[in-house]
């Protein structure tokens, strides 16, 4: 099926209706302004001299591990998904979720961020049921936020933004990049130093679906 580009804001979200999605959302203020603000226009700087989709996938990946490599430091803003409740909220509302919007392949709830697999079933989502969104991915992602960070905040006994307003979308190609990625969300805690195993982490799923890991 063709790409479909559904919006822009400073990169384009292409969300295919038969490849599942590897989503990335973070907390309102993980990330100092000043960097987010360099790291895109070095990388929009790159992208507008790429001549083919294969140098504009490999920039895309760069600059995601520049973005993911701040956010493991945890070393900005609040880190409210450290506390077992407050994750456990995030991936109560995850399951919660599954197989009525997206088929649910594997997540990993970090201290200050999400790595998130899914199946968009785009199908359930025409435009008649997208309130405010304007892509059913978009949609997907305002739910699933909102009543997330809904709950967070009245656990926290705060008001205000929970998460950052968007989120890093990236579709996966074939087999093989969905098994690197799996391997990526699964191994983020022991990147980041977290764990020494997977396994020891919580806030890690993986579909027992698609086999051991």
């Amino acid at each position: 099926m063709p790409e479909t580009i559904y919006y822009r804001r400073k990169l384009p979200h292409i969300h295919p209706q038969n490849n599942p999605l590897f989503i990335t959302f973070s907390l309102v203020d993980s990330l100092p302004a000043a960097v987010v603000d360099e790291l895109k226009a070095q990388r929009e700087q790159e992208l507008r001299a790429a001549k083919t989709a294969a140098e504009r996938y490999n920039i895309q990946k760069k600059y995601f591990g520049h973005f993911d490599n701040w956010l493991d430091r945890c070393q900005f803003g609040h880190d409210w998904l450290r506390q077992e409740n407050i994750a456990q909220i995030v991936a109560d509302e995850i399951h919660r979720k599954a197989d009525e919007h997206y088929e649910l392949y594997a997540y990993c709830i970090m201290p200050n961020h999400v790595h998130l697999l899914i199946l968009p079933l785009i199908e359930k989502f025409p435009p008649s049921r997208m309130k405010s969104a304007i892509s059913p991915v978009a949609e997907i992602m305002r739910l699933l936020k909102g009543r997330a960070a809904r709950f967070c905040n009245l656990a926290l006994k705060r008001e205000g933004y929970f998460w950052h307003h968007e989120s890093y979308d990236h579709y996966v190609r074939d087999e093989k990049e969905m098994e690197r990625i799996i391997l990526y969300i699964l191994n983020n805690p022991v990147k980041a130093g977290l764990v020494k195993e997977w396994k020891d982490w919580k806030f890690t799923y993986v579909n027992p679906n698609l086999g051991e890991w």
